[in-house]
């Protein structure tokens, strides 16, 4: 039976009779079955997709089916603009079966709210911050309202999942949850995530259902991309204004003041122009939304206020001054075009830099590969965790910590944060103000109600925070947006003008007492200037994609002249400066320019770990190089510095750690941060603008001229009874460990796979052990096992029980090679395993090498056997199935080097090391 004739016979007649649809699309079939099988589900198509009835259409059957007691489903918005734009749509699918929709936003009129509270509609659509609003206030009864909740749909969910608010609405859900009597299904809508399996998993939270993804294969649509360079903004805008006329567009800006000048002097080349950011009022932006939804030759200048699915109805143009910061950005505006048959999803970009043609270029390159960006969650969200505790003490007679505990352990945002950690911070607050104990619960303390008191604590309700800003209004007191302080500062009654809208207004008052500036039209203004200090961040990829760009010879037929030749004198300035894989440092009068295309936050890392090393370095750092500069800074000094930072205990030096979260700047993240402990804010900083993890892997993968051993290796006296005199001598060129192309290597996947591999291992002597984890939980994914012959990957993703193994890794009968054995034994005594008969070859080397400047394995297996140990996989993703054949390839090879060094140091020692219990 199709989808369509599972739901209910009224939704059915109503899509065919009122929307003329003759059959549903294969992401709505796919979608509608898992929804009608109960699972939670990520919906993912391309924009216009139709990916909202896939998750509405069998909501609202079932809803049909069985009316529920109140509010049966949530439809949510990661904004109000999204909201009300799809309000009239909800409205209509509803309204077409006899049910009802609210729409429940910071503007919806008090007398509406009173209304629908009194008779609840069966579908609510509101904003993460509005329901937060729902929740506690003394109007609504929570339990009646929500009490047969039964679905929840995240609309664009890859633009809230890894943020704050993200774990905020998580964090709302759970309380929803709770209140509810069903196991409330979930349901995730996106164009472009990288991750679903993991946005899935976030998004279950504490629901039972099983889980699906829903990313049905898309039909090919024609795509029109053009890269072009141009001298100035003038320029670029007269250009951007020749390729709008005659057509409706959307021109992407990165930031408002590039809005504002654009659209200034398109208007000045007699093309329609409306501006969308978000210091432009709120009836002016919807005013634009309106007359550009009703004209055919007109351009909305916009930040990425547009960028989520808001329709502004058919578009003929996409137009990008410079280049987004991601494939998904990029994707995400491309999409709101070609939606017309006939008609081909298109942009182009606009750039005024080098750096925006590289980038450019890059975005479209993984676009066409199916690259997109992973979202990257965080589970030790530490603002909304403190945001959370403080709504909870303000609503009712406040809450006790254990209750407020049980609930946020349930949320995954929170789920890295330990409980004697939450204690901790309880009782920082306490001590602090921002939280007091009044018969056992906590309740708002003054520091807390003097911060977010005002206008009955509304201030509290949203999990981020509006920079100072002053009100525009024209004189006749139509509001027109807004302007930072530090602007407003530097204006003059009856002399100043300015941009905003894309329009030229006169100072006539400047109201410092009720933060207002009182405006009139004037022929010409000059560009205002908003907040904004945060780094803006590139991430890896999209920068070593740039990277291959320059190194490649590739023409790349969607440039403009005036690009390619950008792309071709860039390619012949930096082909010998970025000729390793990891970049090559320049060094010039006193100053080192380290090439690495490692992204924002990698190269931010090497800068304060630089720092440390070097104590009296000045290091900067942006999205491609890492500069030097200090009296002291030279070849040798920057080679040993580097060398530190490839040594794994460099990276696992808590005191080192904390010593650079002290240098860091501080930056305003979050408007909890003056209620934070100073051990979380530094962390909260520091998870923003580091990368511990990610820079590790940086160095430690491809090729490298830094120094693997130290230069120079002292003489050791030892005991005659080890027989060593010396260091064995290296050579300054290690070949690559590589692996034995005949050896067998067996994946372990099944139970009776496990047994026979089991049974074969048994009747060895010795063999090399090693396993493979996730990098901060250190979660079991791999188990390698090296005999005479073959090398065992036990999969332990995939095998339902290891219990098997048991046996063999308890037994003294055959010995077990393992570097650095109490990680081996602490992973694996959490799977209920205990090791005996095991010989730790970090201790071997040890014992033997007294003075030696290292022992982790790649140190031993280049002191040792002269060979380099391959160590780019430490840290890779071992969650990912299938394995990469590198990921393969080092994990058995660090199962087999330890056979290697076992009879390496039975040879030198003329002593078989002993096995230990």
């Amino acid at each position: 039976m199709s989808v369509f004739a599972r739901f209910a016979p009224r939704l059915q007649q109503a899509i065919v009779s009122r929307l003329g649809w003759s059959s549903l699309r294969p992401v709505q079939e796919e979608a509608g079955a898992a929804l009608l099988a109960g699972d939670n589900a990520i919906i993912l198509a391309p924009t216009a997709g139709g990916k909202t009835e896939a998750a509405v259409f069998p909501v609202l059957s079932q809803l049909a089916d069985d009316e529920p007691d109140g509010i049966g489903a949530l439809y949510v918005a990661p904004i109000k603009a999204l909201l009300n734009n799809q309000a009239d749509r909800l409205g209509l699918y509803t309204e077409m079966i006899g049910l009802r929709s609210f729409a429940w936003h910071g503007d919806t009129p008090n007398h509406s709210r009173r209304q629908f509270l009194g008779e609840p509609a069966q579908l609510l659509m509101t904003t993460p911050e509005s329901l937060e609003v729902m929740l506690l206030s003394a109007r609504v009864d929570e339990s009646k309202l929500f009490a047969d909740l039964r679905t929840v749909i995240i609309d664009e969910i890859h633009a809230l999942a890894g943020s704050d608010r993200g774990a905020h609405l998580m964090s709302v859900i759970e309380r929803l949850a709770r209140i509810s009597r069903h196991d409330v299904q979930r349901v995730g809508l996106s164009a472009t995530v990288g991750n679903p399996k993991a946005i899935l998993t976030w998004m279950q939270g504490t629901s039972s259902r099983s889980g699906r993804v829903v990313s049905p294969p898309s039909q090919p649509r024609p795509r029109q991309i053009l890269v072009v360079h141009r001298r100035d903004l003038p320029e670029l805008s007269h250009d951007a204004a020749r390729v709008a006329a005659g057509r409706k567009s959307l021109l992407f800006c990165q930031s408002r003041s590039t809005t504002e000048a654009v659209a200034e002097h398109m208007r000045r080349a007699g093309i329609a122009v409306f501006v969308h950011h978000s210091a432009v009022s709120r009836e002016e932006r919807q005013l634009a939304e309106e007359r550009f939804h009703h004209s055919g030759d007109a351009c909305i200048v916009c930040t990425s206020t547009l960028e989520l699915g808001i329709d502004v109805g058919d578009l003929d143009r996409i137009l990008q001054a410079e280049a987004p910061d991601t494939v998904s950005s990029f994707l995400q505006r491309m999409g709101r075009t070609g939606r017309r048959p006939g008609q081909a999803s298109n942009t182009t970009f606009l750039c005024e830099t080098t750096e925006g043609v590289l980038q450019a270029i890059a975005l479209v390159e993984l676009a066409k590969a199916g690259w997109v960006e992973s979202v990257e969650l965080d589970h030790r969200c530490w603002p909304v965790l403190i945001h959370q505790v403080l709504a909870m003490a303000l609503a009712g007679d406040g809450i006790t910590g254990e209750d407020a505990w049980e609930h946020l352990a349930r949320v995954p945002d929170f789920q890295g944060i330990h409980r004697a950690e939450y204690d901790r911070l309880l009782a920082w607050m306490v001590r602090d103000g921002s939280l007091r104990l009044a018969g056992g619960r906590l309740v708002l303390g003054p520091k807390a109600e003097r911060r977010f008191g005002r206008k009955n604590f509304m201030e509290l309700f949203a999990v981020f925070s509006s920079p100072q800003t002053y009100t525009v209004q024209a004189a006749n007191g139509r509001p027109l947006g807004s302007l930072s302080q530090a602007f407003v500062d530097r204006l003059v009654d009856g002399i100043s003008s300015f941009l905003l809208g894309g329009r030229a207004w006169a100072v006539l008052h400047v109201r410092h007492n009720d933060r207002r500036v009182i405006v009139e039209a004037a022929p010409r203004g000059r560009q205002p200037t908003w907040g904004g200090f945060l780094p803006q961040f590139l991430g890896l990829d999209l920068c070593q994609h740039i990277r291959s760009v320059l190194l490649s010879e590739t023409h790349y037929p969607y440039l403009d002249d005036a690009a390619w030749e950008v792309l071709t004198d860039q390619r012949a300035f930096m082909r010998e400066v970025i000729s390793s894989e990891r970049g090559n440092a320049e060094f010039d009068n006193g100053e080192i320019r380290w090439w690495t295309f490692a992204g924002g936050r990698i190269n931010a890392t090497l800068r304060y770990a630089l720092e440390a090393v070097a104590g009296d370095w000045q290091v900067s750092s942006d999205n491609f190089l890492v500069k030097i500069r200090g009296a002291a800074v030279g070849r040798d000094r920057f080679r040993n510095a580097l060398g530190r930072l490839r040594e794994p205990e460099f990276w696992e030096d808590e005191r080192l750690w904390a010593q650079v979260a002290e240098s860091l700047p501080g930056y305003r993240l979050s408007k909890f941060q003056p209620l934070m402990p100073p051990w979380i804010e530094r962390e909260v900083v520091a998870s923003y603008l580091l990368d511990v993890g990610g820079a590790w892997r940086w160095l430690s993968k491809g090729e490298t001229h830094l120094p693997r051993l130290p230069d120079s290796i002292r003489t050791l006296t030892v005991s005659d009874a080890e027989r060593i005199t010396q260091l064995p001598e290296a050579p300054a060129e290690l070949p690559l460990l590589r692996r034995e192309e005949d050896r067998p290597l067996i994946w372990v996947r099944t139970p009776s796979q496990l047994t026979e591999a089991v049974a074969a291992l048994a009747s060895e002597s010795v063999v090399g052990l090693d396993v493979e984890t996730t990098l901060a939980r250190r979660t079991l994914c791999l188990i390698q096992i090296a005999g005479r012959e073959a090398t065992y990957l036990i999969d332990a993703l995939e095998l339902p029980d290891l219990e098997p193994l048991s046996q063999l890794l308890a037994s003294g009968e055959t010995t077990k090679l393992i570097h650095y054995a109490s990680f081996e034994r602490e992973v694996l005594g959490r799977q209920g395993f205990v090791l005996d008969g095991v010989v730790d070859t970090r201790e071997v080397s040890i014992r033997l090498r007294r003075g030696a400047s290292g022992h982790s394995l790649r140190e031993v297996c280049a002191r040792e056997l002269g060979v380099e140990l391959d160590k780019r996989e430490q840290t890779g993703d071992w969650t990912r199935r299938p394995l990469a054949e590198s990921q393969v390839t080092y994990a058995a090879l660090d199962a087999e080097v330890l056979l290697r060094l076992f009879a390496h140091f039975e040879e030198v020692t003329h002593t078989l090391p002993t096995a230990s219990p």
